[in-house]
């Protein structure tokens, strides 16, 4: 756990209601909706030194901090949030929010349509990373910050960072696309249409209505889960953790005998005890739709020309859900824009889940990058 020194302490979640309606993507619309949020720092007087931090696929509003009288409660970014830290809470005043369709709070499948009195469940609309970025703009509005100081995020946090560049081009400043790339690959859908066929083919799945019959899709959720935790560490990493250690030796059964076997049902029984299968289907639905570049007849340096923060993009070099080829493809793009792009290819064993440990080069970029803003 981090030292309390560093870190920004005991943090509480709050909460924003929303009255009007929300046109999302689909050409459907959320009739009111809420938002799930907490704040570290001080918002100047200015309003000038907001930074919002954006989640990706599994994780919510809890950036950094824990909460009373939980010991196992730590922000899921508490390494890089915090006073002194990269993102620097003494001077900055960072948001984090839950994103519509979530299962932490905001508006989503489990959530009651106040319509039929019921949980929404399969009649949630499936929402997309532009329809995420409209909300959080309203959540800026709402906390009287006109002009970010800078939108940050990983994989598909990366991806609301370029979305904000795109859609609200004069109300940021920085955009920090951390191990993101332009687009879903036809092998990152692949995998993603696996895991949600491993949920939607659980007897307990009901066509997303298992809430009315007070039961979760278990063996489904955790499947998708390990389907999803193999592409989130390097082989690299999975050969020097694990190889091919026996943990009793062999029993000649289906049993878990390999280490990485147990490991990985480990990781699938503790995803599924607390996130919601609806939200999965719909999030990696929303990772597969993003691709800014399809407005543009698939020119991505047309979809960025709106742009005109600056930008800091990051890849690691053995992350290969998402390549540094993948980053590049950014960094390419608004150069041939001539916007202001900075780009670093970190030497990380660790894979996609590069992006929430705590490298020293990776936080030094970080900090560095966004010691450019004023102060």
């Amino acid at each position: 756990m981090t030292p309390l020194s560093t870190s920004v302490g005991i943090v509480t979640p709050q909460r924003a209601t929303f009255t009007e309606s929300l046109a999302l993507q689909s050409g459907a619309s959320l009739p009111g909706f809420e938002l799930v949020y907490e704040t570290y720092g001080s918002l100047n007087a200015e309003r000038s030194n907001a930074i919002l931090i954006c989640h990706a696929l599994n994780a919510s509003h809890h950036v950094a901090g824990t909460y009373e009288g939980e010991s196992e409660s730590e922000g899921w970014w508490d390494n890089m949030v915090g006073p002194g830290k990269a993102i620097d809470t003494d001077r900055f005043f960072v948001i984090g929010v839950n994103n519509l369709g979530s299962c932490f709070g905001s508006t989503g499948p489990a959530s009651i349509n106040l319509a039929t009195g019921r949980p929404w469940g399969s009649d949630f609309p499936i929402v997309t990373v532009e329809d995420w970025v409209d909300a959080q703009a309203r959540l800026a509005d709402r906390l009287g910050v006109q002009r970010l100081a800078a939108v940050m995020g990983g994989s598909l946090g990366g991806m609301q960072a370029l979305a904000w560049a795109i859609r609200f081009p004069q109300r940021i400043a920085r955009a920090l696309v951390i191990a993101a790339a332009p687009n879903l690959s036809a092998q990152n859908i692949a995998f993603n249409e696996v895991a949600r066929a491993a949920i939607m083919t659980d007897p307990e799945f009901h066509d997303g209505k298992f809430y009315d019959y007070g039961v979760k899709p278990v063996r489904g959720l955790r499947v998708a889960r390990m389907i999803g935790h193999i592409t989130y560490i390097s082989d690299e990493q999975m050969a020097e953790r694990f190889g091919r250690q026996l943990r009793d030796g062999l029993n000649f059964s289906f049993a878990p005998e390999f280490q990485i076997e147990s490991y990985l049902r480990y990781q699938g029984e503790k995803f599924a005890e607390y996130y919601d299968a609806n939200t999965y289907l719909r999030i990696t639905k929303a990772l597969d739709y993003f691709d800014p570049a399809a407005a543009t007849g698939g020119d991505l340096a047309r979809a960025l020309a709106p742009a005109t923060c600056g930008f800091l993009v990051i890849s690691f070099t053995t992350d290969w859900r998402f390549s540094p080829a993948r980053s590049r493809e950014i960094v390419k793009a608004l150069v041939d824009n001539r916007k202001d792009v900075c780009y670093a290819e970190i030497d990380a064993p660790h894979g996609h889940d590069a992006f929430l440990l705590d490298t020293p080069q990776y936080h030094a970029i970080v900090r560095a990058f966004l010691d450019r803003l004023a102060p």
